[in-house]
């Protein structure tokens, strides 16, 4: 990938005789979300500390936003943003004598300021929580406000280390919707997760055990490679049967429709599934896909 925003070539970590992190290689385009799975203990952590440069690997390169991380890492600092699973809030202050503090270690004050967390506030829905005191803040706004001064510097790269950990589906799904929105404005976000439901949102994913990885590729490749295709139930359809037959898909007849299983959901599978619903309206279409809870399981058992 020659346009590569995250680059790492065999990037290793050893302490004493434990090897963390075993010959890593990763590119990450830019604009891309890219998901970083592995178990407590796998290296996500600490491979995470050498991409932002507060590690020094024992051997390998990487290089974020075409700057050398081992040779400058504090010069790559100004082009990122980091948000870890605890979110840094100094407590005894308010959100809002917290965002003073961050944007003055980005040298913005004044009108500069005000215009950035004016439009991140409404953002991310921080304005009745602005005065209050950063200890008293819920779990999901807590981390909503740790995204928006994870990005009050507008950086180009955004990190992201169990952003949702110990936050509600509702306020999981309005973050992801930030996280969206920042990868749709060019940002490039590199994200670990426990959630495996979450990479579903992610164009790319990487699996890393015992320092070494093991997967690297999106999501519908992985199922691809590790699944067993998608699972189809047409009912109320007895002529789903002739329809799907024509377009080369062979299934298993039911008395009001058929099942069968397809490698992916290709344009030709969509467009027979629509012709079986527009000739018979009463007709319903399940669609099952294998989790990737179980995706995981089956790559670091393979």
């Amino acid at each position: 990938m020659a346009d590569a925003i995250i680059r790492t070539q065999g990037l290793t970590k050893r302490f004493g005789d434990f090897t963390a992190v075993d010959a890593v290689s990763i590119a990450v385009a830019p604009g891309t979300i890219f998901a970083f799975l592995g178990a407590n203990g796998s290296g996500k952590s600490t491979t995470i500390r050498m991409l932002i440069g507060l590690l020094r690997p024992t051997a390998g390169t990487v290089e974020v936003d075409g700057i050398d991380v081992i040779r400058h890492p504090r010069r790559v600092r100004d082009r990122i943003g980091y948000m870890g699973q605890k979110v840094s809030l100094y407590a005894g202050l308010t959100l809002r004598e917290n965002v003073e503090f961050y944007a003055g270690l980005y040298g913005l004050a004044g009108a500069v300021l005000e215009e950035r967390w004016g439009a991140l506030r409404e953002r991310c829905a921080l304005g009745d929580a602005e005065r209050e005191k950063t200890e008293d803040l819920p779990a999901g706004i807590r981390q909503r406000a740790g995204l928006a001064l994870s990005t009050l510097h507008r950086p180009r790269v955004l990190f992201l280390d169990e952003p949702t950990a110990g936050v509600d589906v509702r306020n999981r799904a309005l973050f992801w919707d930030l996280i969206q929105d920042e990868a749709a404005a060019g940002v490039t976000v590199f994200v670990t997760t426990h959630f495996l439901e979450e990479v579903e949102y992610c164009d790319r994913v990487s699996f890393i055990a015992d320092g070494r990885l093991i997967a690297d590729a999106a999501p519908e490749e992985l199922r691809r490679r590790y699944g067993d295709g998608y699972r189809i139930e047409v009912g109320g359809a007895p002529e789903a049967v002739a329809v799907l037959r024509a377009a080369g898909l062979e299934g298993t007849p039911g008395p009001d429709g058929v099942v069968l299983t397809v490698p992916g959901l290709e344009p030709g599978v969509l467009a027979a599934l629509e012709r079986v619903v527009a000739a018979r309206p009463g007709a319903h279409v399940r669609i099952e896909q294998l989790p990737m809870t179980e995706v995981f399981r089956r790559v670091v058992t393979a």
